[in-house]
């Protein structure tokens, strides 16, 4: 028979919480302002002799780089998460990208010493993309496995409430960057961007080191039942699960990182607003995500991970053209709506059901490897390529927008038809090894 789940630690539950915001915000603040640096400075500095377009295509070229890293990353850690413990793997990864966002802003630039910097780039963001590989699973996990039954959607929403923030904050450094005379901005405000990790990083470290471990991983390691190798279970045992997940997650992935990077560029490149209105863009849509994912995150607890989630997505396979319609106006008041909405569906609101909805698809042996596997492996052929995508259909296509919905409407409705063919998940017991895939074992 399959122990009750232990009652959930009010206090442990609130560390879990914290630990797993602060987290998540520096990870999407070092992903926030590499994408945004990608968009408006890197293309000078790292590749100033191409042209402007096939220099902002190398600069988003470097961005999928560290997608690439992600599921490596999420392989590496996994392995630990399942069976050292969640907190050690969180503690590991902070560290990495912190340490890798902190590298980047003492990179020296081409005009330095040439071909090596774009080089050194690649491999900060790298170490940076190897870093987030397990960062929101984990965070997802240990939250989902701490909060209470009928809670679980609302706490773990708060990862995605974190990587608002993290947005948010990334958005504020490069409003007041920029408010720096160019060849300043140029020479070492930057640099300072990058180098402002490290507070969040030594913050989110000291809250990670008190941690709890969740309960399910206590009690897993009290029965001496940790695996082996989790990532060969999941293969093995877990393979619907995780394909749902990877699938679920996949188009998602792809319209959350068209909205917070490649429309920068659009927005600069095609439409002509201004440098300066785009991380303000960013900040207001950050902030209305972040309330949203809490919002959507309770929702599920009341109506059910699979038909919040499913609603989402349908929207998401609709928004592209009129986004893109709203986009051309120019109209600032346009823009930012059209903004908010895709930072309330696409890169939080939707990811803040996942959070819970993710670890509940997986029996307790593998649940890390589970959801970081799936969820890896969609952001790299997802997130991870799409501003390259999006910019290189745009290129093709003289700088038509409509390919790009196109693109973006079809991988979203892959996420569609998986979410409809996943099962529901609420309020069940974590504590068992059975996948939501397959009959509950008495």
């Amino acid at each position: 028979s399959t122990p009750a789940e232990p009652p959930a630690d009010p206090r442990a539950v609130r560390r879990a919480a914290l630990a797993g915001l602060i987290g998540t915000a520096l990870e999407q603040y070092d992903f926030v302002i590499y994408g945004t640096a990608s968009a408006l400075i890197f293309s000078d500095l790292f590749f100033p002799n191409a042209s402007p377009s096939v220099g902002i295509l190398a600069s988003f070229s470097t961005y999928a780089v560290g997608f690439a890293a992600r599921p490596l990353g999420g392989l590496f850690f996994s392995r630990f998460g399942d069976r050292l413990g969640r907190k050690w793997v969180l503690v590991a990864t902070l560290l990495l990208m912190g340490g890798s966002t902190l590298a980047i802003g003492l990179l020296p630039t081409y005009d330095e010493v040439g071909l090596l910097a774009p080089i050194l780039l690649l491999i900060c963001r790298m170490g940076q993309g190897f870093g987030a590989g397990a960062e929101q699973s984990g965070g997802a996990t240990l939250l989902t496995e701490t909060a209470a039954p009928g809670r679980r959607g609302r706490l773990s929403s708060l990862v995605m409430t974190g990587a608002a923030l993290g947005t948010a904050l990334g958005a504020v450094a490069w409003i007041l960057a920029q408010r720096l005379p160019d060849d300043a901005l140029m020479s070492w405000g930057w640099r300072l961007i990058f180098g402002s990790s490290l507070l969040v990083t030594v913050i989110a470290l000291v809250l990670r080191r008190k941690l709890n471990e969740s309960p399910v991983f206590t009690e897993l390691k009290e029965q001496r039942e940790r695996p082996a190798s989790p990532v060969k279970e999941v293969f093995q045992h877990g393979r619907k699960p995780m394909l749902l997940a990877l699938f679920m997650n996949f188009g998602v992935s792809t319209q959350s990182y068209t909205y917070q990077v490649f429309m920068a560029s659009y927005l600069v490149s095609s439409v002509g607003v201004d440098k300066d209105f785009v991380p303000q863009v960013l900040l207001i849509g950050a902030l209305c995500g972040g309330l949203a994912a809490i919002c959507f995150g309770t929702l599920s607890d009341r109506l059910g991970r699979r038909p919040v989630y499913s609603t989402i997505v349908a929207a998401l396979v609709l928004l592209p053209a009129p986004t893109f319609i709203a986009l051309n106006t120019g109209s600032h008041v346009a823009i930012t709506v059209a903004i908010v909405i895709g930072f309330i569906l696409a890169c939080h609101g939707s990811v803040g059901v996942q959070m819970s909805y993710f670890p509940e698809l997986f029996g307790k042996r593998y649940r890390y490897a589970g959801v970081t596997l799936g969820r890896e492996f969609s952001s790299l052929i997802g997130g991870g390529v799409a501003p390259l995508i999006c910019s290189a259909l745009l290129t093709a296509f003289s700088g038509s927008w409509i390919p790009v919905a196109v693109y973006m409407s079809l991988v979203t409705a892959v996420s569609f038809i998986a979410t409809r063919m996943s099962p529901e998940t609420l309020d069940r017991d974590l504590n068992t090894a059975a996948d939501s895939t397959e009959p509950v074992r008495r």
